[in-house]
């Protein structure tokens, strides 16, 4: 798993490398996933999900504890960054002169997703904001909706940790899915890869394709 180290523009460069499963190795490539995964949470340019299922491919050609371990770890900190924002947010929100953390999590909220985000949330609470990680390019919109509303850490905290949980379980079956179908690690996460971008480009296509025939 040290692979989870190298850069993202390196990733299929070393995909066809045999991937060792010694301790030391695998020490290396959880803290790898974590900070990654973590650094993806605060600052959304990193491909969280591909990190995820591409973890969950090489730990199914190892063991039952290895996906064990892939799990908490993403999860961990996939919450632990998404509770940082929150936190960076709030700060934000109640200074008077705000915060670069709150203006870069306006800007990457659309004034369409986020009133439809206000729209859900007053309607539903936090099953909204559990099912914002599932959805493409949902989490951030929700999240700036929640702290509109003035909700305290504490309220995020309760719906961010299942939405955590349900995030990395989903990321992680579609790598168990692509491990499960190739006999080498490299091709399983080749395949993790393109289907994790295809789950993640469906519903973007499938506006711009039907939004038009509507009209």
């Amino acid at each position: 798993m040290t692979w989870l180290a190298s850069a993202p523009a390196t990733w299929l460069a070393a995909v066809p490398t045999v991937l060792p499963a010694a301790a030391t190795q695998q020490a290396l490539g959880y803290p790898s996933l974590f900070l990654l995964v973590l650094i993806g949470a605060l600052v959304p340019v990193v491909p969280t999900g591909v990190l995820v299922s591409s973890a969950a491919v090489v730990a199914f050609h190892q063991t039952a504890m290895s996906l064990g371990f892939v799990f908490l770890t993403a999860s961990l900190a996939a919450f632990l960054g998404d509770v940082a924002l929150y936190w960076l947010g709030r700060r934000g929100m109640t200074s008077k002169n705000g915060s670069r953390w709150l203006e870069a999590i306006r800007s990457r909220a659309p004034e369409d997703r986020l009133e439809q985000a206000q729209g859900k949330l007053a309607e539903h609470g936090v099953a909204v904001l559990v099912l914002s990680r599932l959805v493409p390019a949902g989490r951030i919109p929700v999240m700036l909706a929640c702290l509109l509303a003035e909700w305290p850490l504490r309220r995020f905290v309760r719906g961010n940790l299942p939405a955590c949980l349900a995030w990395t379980l989903t990321y992680q079956l579609i790598g168990i899915m692509g491990g499960s179908l190739f006999p080498e690690p490299w091709q399983g996460v080749a395949a993790a890869i393109a289907l994790t971008v295809l789950v993640s480009a469906a519903p973007s296509v499938w506006k711009r394709v039907w939004r038009p025939q509507k009209a």
